[in-house]
């Protein structure tokens, strides 16, 4: 089924598993510390590539 959809639309759930990656790393590097929101803005600054210096 996944075969037809990616020669159908073109698109693979790729960069899905690249961000989850990303979330996962994010996680180990706060060794579970920390709450919701702090998670958060690392995941921001981390996926979206945001600078600290305007």
């Amino acid at each position: 089924m996944r075969m037809l959809q990616h020669i159908r639309h073109h698109i693979t759930n790729a960069r899905a598993e690249g961000i989850d990656s990303k979330i996962a790393l994010i996680g180990k590097m706060t060794f579970g510390h920390g709450n919701k929101e702090h998670m958060k803005t690392a995941m921001y600054f981390r996926c979206c590539n945001l600078d600290l210096y305007p």
